[in-house]
């Protein structure tokens, strides 16, 4: 079926998820008076992303028998030769993005049936993730630089509306004015390095800005001897950073779990965290020509994906260990682009995609049985009561940390090798970093997963109830909105934790279903789309790689097909690192629960230095903010008060009542006065008219 693919069933992809989000918020809400119910507004919504995950199927399978699509829609504006315009560019990077975002987006949907069943914001919530899931898809269908940051944009504020859910809790406002001004931060990054590219190529429509990639690698930056290229880049990574949570604004995405379980999944495993990988990977043409901006996206990448993970291990809130091991992986990704792996990024998070999903709607499910209690302290021995939440919780762990054969094995030690074989300056530190990242990831799941499948049963205490109660209460009366161990309260819900002699009830199909459809590719995607994603030609005249960046050729010389490399893979040096972090873990929290403690009291300050994340939160607030409000107190007494109000208006009004003071003292009412002052005038301007013509 090869050929141009039909643009009006296209455009069906993103309208039908955005058709399904007005209907429900419109009509489903207090806005035109709640028209329709519950199950009508779950219904159109639900039905809007499986029309445009059927259509998104079909794309793909059509792109991979040799169709594409790259045209105009709509002509917006056009300023001299600028055209701004609304397009498409459908290629096997755009439709395996538009398949992965509808399906995990449509287990989401399902999913909030039984998550928020009991929320009076149901109609408002399935209303969002609608609208969520349409400004990704404008955004990975995008063929021009203004879409996309039109969909990037959507994105970071749809995440607003929905990390702010619950917008009666000071937590919630707190956390989703975080992530939007974070991201802001960010933005402004990318839209100078789009304005670059416009500035110096003409256009904003990508196949434009690549045909003339050599051009601009031949410019500087004026006033510089830097490559344009450089700074546009580096520019163009900042917005990534920022929507992708890299080192050091990452700090708005832990604090985003004060949303709801379902829209941590769809937020961290399909959506708004991907798309600075997908850019990036869709901006590989110009990443090639420079080396420094690789070299700040693969170190930038390290650090996160290290020293985030070291966050995880100290965590007690379920979500959070999951949001940690999001920002570690997102580290792995950006490694995998800034070695020039770009097919391997991309691989790793469409795997990542599933088996994130998947562990975050386990933990949800987990939430839900123990009645919105997310302290994995008050849990235990769940494997009995949870079956198929346990078995899914544990194929989504085994995925992440890279076990032989499962999906994210082959996109993990994928990266491992591409750094291995990088020549980008940094590559030894980014090698260390995602190979001691496998230990820590390994610990840090396995944590989770042994305190809240395995062990003694700690749920259903009396004084567990208690604490819920002052945590609530300390959350409502102090000052201090950071608290990060409050937990999540479900729309009205009056406390938390299972009561004494309670016990923890399996979660309805339409929680369990999801979970299910999930674990399938988190097995089994990773074995059938290695080769023709890196080594075949799924992304050819897609993603461009420079003959001087070696990765992938190391990657090809090296892999023997799927079934090798993962024979090859109980014999590497990774699955040794992760087998040793799911061993450690075991020890210290099956076996011998004083090894913590003894790691707590000898190293006090490492774990401080951790539980305050490394005090960027507080860095951001001496250094950004504080010097925002110095900035801002000086604008206001300089420029306001002094400069406006001082000189130009009062000073203004002071100068009008002396000049009037001046003139009336010559306003006399006396003839005499006025006969005096017309003669003085007439002698000296005569006076001026005698030295005038003397001087000639």
């Amino acid at each position: 079926m090869a050929g141009q693919l039909n643009p009006q069933l296209l455009l069906a992809v993103p309208l039908a998820p955005l058709a399904g989000s007005a209907i429900a918020g419109l009509f489903g809400t207090r806005f035109f008076g709640n028209k329709i119910g519950r199950t009508a507004s779950h219904s159109v919504t639900i039905l809007g992303v499986l029309i445009a995950l059927i259509i998104s199927v079909r794309t793909l399978l059509a792109v991979m028998d040799g169709a594409t699509y790259n045209g105009t829609l709509y002509n917006w504006m056009t300023v001299g030769s600028l055209k701004l315009e609304i397009g498409f560019m459908i290629d096997s990077l755009t439709a395996m993005m538009m398949c992965v975002v509808t399906f995990v987006s449509l287990m989401v949907h399902i999913y909030t049936i039984g998550y928020m069943h009991e929320d009076p914001g149901y109609n408002r919530f399935f209303s969002y993730i609608s609208l969520f899931t349409f400004s990704m898809l404008m955004l990975v269908m995008s063929n021009n630089f203004l879409q996309l940051f039109f969909g990037w944009e959507a994105v970071g504020l749809v995440s607003y509306l929905l990390i702010g859910f619950w917008y009666t809790r000071p937590t919630a406002i707190y956390a989703n004015m975080k992530a939007f001004l974070v991201n802001r931060v960010g933005d402004f990054g990318f839209i100078l390095g789009i304005g670059l590219l416009l500035a110096y190529s003409g256009s904003m429509n990508y196949t434009e800005v690549f045909a003339k990639r050599e051009a601009l690698a031949a410019m500087t930056l004026p006033g510089t001897g830097w490559m344009l290229l450089t700074p546009a880049c580096i520019c163009l990574f900042i917005g990534a950073m920022g929507k992708s949570a890299q080192f050091p604004l990452h700090v708005w995405l832990p604090d985003s779990m004060e949303g709801p379980t379902p829209i941590s999944a769809l937020i961290h495993a399909a959506t708004m965290v991907t798309a600075g990988i997908f850019m990036v990977s869709r901006m590989s043409p110009l990443f090639e020509l420079s080396d420094v901006a690789l070299s700040f996206v693969l170190v930038i990448g390290s650090i996160t994906a290290l020293f985030m993970g070291f966050l995880g291990i100290i965590q007690n809130d379920i979500k959070r260990v999951v949001a940690y091991s999001t920002l570690s992986q997102l580290g792995y990704m950006t490694v995998a682009l800034g070695a020039s792996a770009y097919q391997v990024a991309v691989f790793h998070l469409m795997t990542h995609a599933f088996f994130k999903a998947l562990l975050f709607l386990g933990a949800g499910a987990v939430i839900i049985s123990m009645h919105h209690d997310q302290d994995m302290r008050n849990m235990g021995g769940l494997r009995k009561y949870l079956p198929i939440t346990w078995i899914t919780s544990l194929v989504g762990s085994l995925a992440l940390i890279g076990t032989p054969f499962f999906a994210g094995f082959y996109s993990k030690d994928s990266i491992i090798e591409a750094a291995a074989a990088s020549h980008i300056p940094g590559s030894g530190f980014a090698y260390f970093a995602v190979l001691a990242g496998v230990f820590v990831t390994a610990f840090y799941s396995f944590r989770m997963y042994f305190l809240v499948f395995h062990g003694e049963e700690r749920f259903g205490l009396e004084h567990h109830h208690d604490v819920h109660h002052a945590r609530a209460e300390h959350a409502h009366t102090s000052d201090d909105i950071h608290a990060s161990d409050v937990e999540e309260e479900e729309g009205h819900d009056e406390h938390h934790g299972l009561a004494p002699g309670e016990k923890p009830v399996e979660a309805p199909w339409v929680v369990t279903l999801p979970l299910i459809l999930l674990a399938i590719p988190s097995v089994i995607i990773g074995y059938f789309a290695i080769g023709p994603m890196l080594h075949g030609d799924f992304f050819k005249g897609v993603i461009f790689v420079g003959e001087n960046h070696p990765a992938m050729e190391e990657l090809a010389h090296e892999f023997h097909g799927a079934l090798a490399m993962g024979l090859h893979g109980f014999m590497s040096l990774p699955f040794a690192l992760a087998l040793a972090g799911v061993v450690s873990a075991w020890y210290c929290y099956m076996v011998n629960r004083k090894v913590p403690a003894w790691f707590y009291s000898k190293f006090h300050a490492i774990y401080t230095l951790l539980d305050n994340k490394y005090y960027m939160d507080r860095i951001n607030e001496i250094v950004f903010a504080g010097g925002a409000r110095l900035l801002g107190r000086g604008l206001w007494n300089v420029g306001d008060r002094a400069l406006i109000d001082g000189l130009i208006v009062n000073g203004s009004a002071r100068f009008v009542g002396w000049f009037s003071v001046v003139t009336r003292a010559f306003q006399t009412g006396y003839i005499y006065h006025y006969a005096f002052t017309m003669i003085l005038g007439i002698a000296l301007y005569l006076g001026y008219l005698l030295l005038h013509s003397t001087a000639k």
